[in-house]
């Protein structure tokens, strides 16, 4: 009996993309966790994760972390639309690689839904077929916070005022698929803040530099937008792995089909803000998620969250957040505007 053919390229390039979209299903599980257990407020999760009510809860090793890049996330995002009202600017929100995140639901519901000009989110075409499928569900709810909306290319984009679903591979290169999708929704001229979670880390550095350097030239100044906007950036990811228990991390992956080719250029800490400053950004800054724990989080949330069950990994937990990093920054169209938009960021509790 002869052997199985090794799978031809497109082939072992969709195994590798499935494994990529299962991060997205553990994350979306992980917070439905993390919100049964009451860390978290998200009434919305369980419309985005089939048989929601079925699944099983997440060690408190994992919900922990959950909560801890959530409150981190959460709190740029909140400080960035704040900044933007101080402004007098709406806001614009893209989510590269947004999978089941329900932040503009979130949002929505809050009272920062009036300062949202525009609301992105893009993803494998899949992703968006099965998020625009979940949306339109009435038993959902989640088409309430959109109004009137319309799907396009054949059910994988979705259109509101305000909430466009954007289906993309963000590997290929940004000036062949960008222009086309973002059409005349986005605005060079608001500010415009851009959120990778758990996504550059799976892109070659070539790949991820041009996705950056597109939304950097977009807000930059030209004769059609002599004063653009400011550009922020969020990336939360993995970091370091070439130490031991980075090591240990790799190999799990890899046993799921997972590669992380975006993890090498950055093997410490100090390296990942080289990510925004390479492209000109005015300011970078970067906290590990233990960091975040220890110092930026209020004791009496640690307290909440501490009660809500036994957690007797912390030195494994402090492995791990030690290992994850939330690095943000500011590209300011002009000295007149820095000054507002150099503060933004996490600032250590008191």
């Amino acid at each position: 009996m002869h052997p199985p053919a090794p799978p031809n390229r497109s082939e072992r390039v969709h195994d590798s993309d499935a494994a990529i979209r299962q991060t997205d299903s553990d994350a979306a599980l992980a917070r439905l966790s993390a919100v049964r257990k009451g860390y978290l407020t998200d009434r919305f999760v369980s419309s985005l994760v089939p048989r929601a009510q079925l699944q099983p809860l997440r060690p408190p090793l994992i919900n922990t972390g959950t909560y801890v890049r959530s409150e981190a996330i959460d709190r740029l995002v909140e400080q960035w639309l704040e900044l933007s009202k101080s402004e007098g600017q709406l806001c614009q929100i893209i989510s590269l690689g947004a999978g089941s995140d329900t932040r503009f639901w979130r949002l929505m519901d809050g009272p920062w839904k009036g300062q949202i000009g525009a609301y992105f989110e893009l993803d494998f075409p899949d992703v968006t077929l099965k998020k625009a499928m979940a949306i339109r569900n009435p038993k959902s709810g989640l088409s309430t916070a959109l109004g009137h909306s319309e799907l396009d290319l054949g059910g994988q984009a979705l259109h509101s005022s305000r909430y466009h679903l954007l289906p993309c591979d963000l590997r290929n290169p940004p000036a062949d698929i960008f222009p086309g999708l973002f059409k005349e929704y986005l605005s060079p001229a608001l500010p415009t803040l851009l959120l990778f979670e758990c996504v550059l880390v799976y892109m070659s550095p070539e790949a991820s530099s041009a996705l950056i350097q597109w939304f950097v030239d977009l807000f930059s100044p030209s004769t059609h937008t002599p004063l653009p906007g400011t550009l922020g950036c969020t990336v939360y990811e993995m970091f370091g792995l070439e130490d031991s228990f980075g090591q240990v991390m790799m190999n799990n992956l890899r046993a799921r089909n997972v590669s992380l080719p975006g993890a090498k250029p950055y093997p410490s800490l100090e390296s990942l803000p080289s990510r925004f400053l390479r492209h000109g950004f005015t300011s970078a800054k970067v906290l590990t998620l233990r960091n975040i724990r220890s110092n930026y989080i209020e004791p009496s949330e640690l307290e909440r969250i501490s009660g809500l069950e036994m957690l007797d990994e912390v030195e494994e937990l402090n492995l791990v957040l030690e290992h994850y990093a939330i690095t943000w920054g500011v590209k300011a169209p002009s000295t007149a505007t820095i000054s507002s938009w150099i503060e933004w960021g996490l600032h250590p509790v008191k």
